[in-house]
C-alpha cells in the first residue's frame, strides 16, 4: 500500500465512508519492508500488539544494525536479544538511549514507556546460575510495557528463601520461574499460588541434567496444574507469554 492509498484510506475514515476497524484490517496485512537478507513485518504490533523482535544470534552485526536502523522510522520500543557488547556499540550509535544487558544479551531501546499491562509480572530465578535467562524474560516483559519484579536466588535448596517473599508472588498476575537441576521450582511456586507459571527449564545442572532436559520433563511433568513450560533458555519466550496474559 502506497502513502497514496494510505492517505486516500483515511480521508475515507474521516468521512464515513470507512470504519476504523475496517482501516485497522486493511492496515494488518501490509506487506513487510524486504531488505534482501531480511523481511521486516513492520505492522506486527497491529496484530500481536508487540513489534517484531530481533534475535541476533547467528546473524551478521551489520544486518541486525541495518535491521534496527529501518525500525527505528516508527516509534515503538526496539528489542534485540542474544547480542553482545560489539553490537551493541554499533547500535548504540544509531540511537544514544540502547541498553545493553550483558548477563541475557539483550539490547534495549524504550522509546514509548506507557505501562500496557494490568498488574505486574514476577521474574523468579532459582539460582543466581539462572539469572541470565531470567534477565532475559524481565527485560523482554519490561519492554513490552509491563510492572515486572525480579526474586532471584529462592531455590527449593532453601526454601524459606522463597516463602519470605510469597507476598511478592501473590501480588503478581503473572509470575516467570527459571530453573534448571530438577526444575522443581517451578511446581512449588504454582502450589502457592492462582495466577499463571510460566516455567523456563534452563541448561543449568551436572551431567544427568542434560543440559537443561531433565529440568523441561520435571516441569512438564509438573502437578500443579497452573504451570506452562517453554522451551530451554526460552527467556524471551516466557516474557513475551506473560506480556500477552498481562494484558488480557
Amino acid at each position: 500500500m502506497t502513502p497514496e492509498e494510505i492517505s486516500k484510506m483515511l480521508q475515507q475514515v474521516r468521512r464515513g465512508k470507512l470504519s476504523v476497524e475496517d482501516a485497522l484490517d486493511r492496515l494488518r496485512n501490509l506487506p513487510y519492508e524486504d531488505l534482501g537478507y531480511a523481511k521486516i513485518d513492520h505492522h506486527r504490533s497491529l496484530r500481536q500488539g508487540f513489534p517484531e523482535v530481533v534475535f541476533a544470534r547467528g546473524k551478521n552485526p551489520a544486518h541486525v544494525e541495518g535491521i534496527v536502523r529501518h525500525m527505528l522510522r516508527n516509534r515503538h520500543n526496539i528489542l534485540v536479544t542474544r547480542g553482545d557488547a560489539g553490537l551493541f556499540e554499533r547500535l548504540r550509535k544509531l540511537d544514544a538511549s540502547a541498553v545493553y544487558y550483558e548477563l541475557s544479551g539483550a539490547i534495549a531501546i524504550r522509546r514509548d514507556r506507557k505501562v500496557r499491562g494490568k498488574g505486574k509480572i514476577a521474574v523468579v530465578s532459582a539460582g543466581t546460575s539462572d539469572i541470565p535467562v531470567a534477565e532475559e524474560a524481565l527485560v523482554t516483559a519490561e519492554v513490552m510495557g509491563n510492572r515486572v519484579e525480579a526474586l532471584y536466588d529462592v531455590g527449593v535448596a532453601g526454601i524459606h528463601r522463597l516463602l519470605g517473599e510469597s507476598r511478592h508472588l501473590r501480588e503478581a498476575r503473572v509470575i516467570i520461574v527459571a530453573a534448571g537441576m530438577e526444575g522443581a521450582l517451578a511446581s512449588v511456586v504454582g502450589g502457592m499460588v492462582g495466577v499463571p507459571v510460566i516455567a523456563v527449564p534452563t541448561s543449568i545442572g551436572y551431567g544427568a541434567s542434560f543440559r537443561g532436559l531433565a529440568a523441561l520433563l520435571g516441569m512438564l511433568n509438573s502437578c500443579s496444574p497452573n504451570v506452562c513450560v517453554v522451551n530451554i533458555d526460552n527467556g524471551f519466550g516466557a516474557g513475551y507469554l506473560a506480556s500477552v496474559m498481562n494484558r488480557l
